[in-house]
């Protein structure tokens, strides 16, 4: 008798082994086919998230000239740059500019000069663009603009005293003198409050003869002439007649207003 249980309990063992066996693999299939949907569905919302993406891409309009300055303007505004620190670097180019003319080297300190020029006019916009300006930062702006114009006129005055040539460095004495009473003029002007901004050798015009004469002079490799004589000549011819025209500017306006 207990050997027939023996016998009959073997085959009932290997049964339950057998569906034990079956019941493991219907489960691993299960999950191996939940992975695979896993897999499709997650690749699927990666390609939905792309074409998104594209598709806000492709909406986006570009931006307009108005929208891309007011962009400029903010990350200006957000900066560490200020208007002093704008003033300053025009100051340094224009030393340069000096030491470049010095060493007759007109092309490269022509360069010099035009480059610290438009950083003398971008200071005063981008104070008031960007309301950092102060009282003394307009001060400071004013002064260095009249520093970094007579440094320059000082080197180009030197070149002539070099060269020999009095009357050139004498017209280049008259200049400078003229473009400071060509500001005093308007400071004095406005101190009175009359507005004067008449008058042809303004502070754009000099800038403009100044740089046409040093990239334009002998020795800067764009031809055999010499513009920086006659640039010198022109420049102290209008400043004189910018003074006298304000002087005449401020009298009306004062004779007018009694």
């Amino acid at each position: 008798m207990d050997e027939m249980r023996t016998d009959t309990s073997r085959p009932q063992a290997l049964r339950g082994r057998s569906r034990s066996r079956s019941r493991l693999h219907a489960r691993t299939r299960h999950g191996a086919r939940g992975q695979d949907g896993g897999g499709t569905s997650g690749s699927a919302g990666a390609a939905r998230s792309v074409q998104e993406r594209r598709r806000v891409r492709r909406s986006r309009r570009p931006l307009t000239p108005a929208q891309r300055r007011e962009l400029v303007r903010n990350r200006l505004i957000e900066s560490r740059l200020t208007p002093n620190a704008i003033s300053l670097t025009g100051l340094a180019l224009n030393v340069l500019a000096a030491v470049l003319i010095w060493e007759r080297l007109f092309l490269p300190g022509g360069a010099a000069f035009i480059v610290g020029s438009v950083m003398d006019t971008l200071d005063g916009r981008y104070s008031r663009m960007s309301g950092k300006g102060t009282p003394f930062g307009a001060f400071l702006d004013s002064t260095l603009d009249r520093i970094e114009e007579g440094i320059v006129l000082a080197a180009v005055a030197a070149i002539f005293a070099r060269e020999g040539r009095p009357g050139a460095a004498a017209a280049v004495v008259i200049a400078v003198l003229a473009s400071l009473m060509v500001s005093y003029t308007r400071a004095r002007a406005e101190a009175l409050g009359v507005e004067c901004k008449v008058g042809i050798a303004t502070r754009p015009v000099r800038v403009v003869i100044i740089s046409a004469g040093l990239v334009f002079a002998r020795g800067a490799d764009l031809g055999s002439f010499s513009l920086l004589a006659p640039a010198v000549y022109v420049l102290a011819a209008l400043s004189v007649l910018t003074v006298a025209q304000r002087v005449l500017h401020v009298r009306e306006a004062l004779d007018g207003g009694r």
